[in-house]
Parts: structure tokens; sequence; C-alpha cells
């Protein structure tokens, strides 16, 4: 098979985004929370907490990270749209 034979393109994909990406204001929130638990359940010594603490821990805090870096994200976006579309309609009113 020649090199022109076969079709080359640059075009990429779409690129994957994060697990986490579309979980909304709710979905971050519920994270943050079972990001809690999960910290009170390794507090606690429950079954299933493993035996260095401290990795409990650090699971549990990547989860509430992760819901916290998702919930803001969602309130700037909103904020964001918001202040735009203030300033469309101040646009409108002024011509």
């Amino acid at each position: 098979m020649a090199d022109k034979d076969v079709e080359q393109t640059d075009e990429r994909g779409c690129v994957p985004a994060p697990w986490w990406a579309d979980l909304g204001t709710w979905g971050a929130v519920a994270l943050i929370v079972f990001g809690g638990l999960a910290a009170a359940w390794v507090f606690l010594r429950l079954p299933g907490t493993p035996e260095e603490p401290v990795f409990g821990y650090y699971g549990a805090a990547k989860v509430i990270a992760i819901g916290l870096v998702a919930v803001g994200g969602t309130l700037l976006s909103r904020r964001r749209t918001r202040a735009a579309a203030v300033e469309e309609t101040n646009e409108r009113d002024r011509t």
C-alpha cells in the first residue's frame, strides 16, 4: 500500500472529560457529603477501615477536594453567565 493510498488526518477526536466534569452542583455536594462520611467511617474504625487510618483520610480528602472543585466551578460558571446576561440587558436598555 502506498503512502498516498492511506488517508491521514490531523483532526483530533473528542477529548474525554474527567468523570466528575458533569456532576453539577448537587452531585458535587453529594461528593462532599460522601467524603465526610468516609472520614467519619475511618475515624470510628468501622469495618473495612484500612489498618493505617492515614490512607482512609487521604481517600476521603481526595473525594472532598473533587467535590469542592466541582462546586466552585459550577458556581463560578453560573455567576459568569448571570453577569453576562445582566450586561447584555444593560446594553439593550442603553440603545
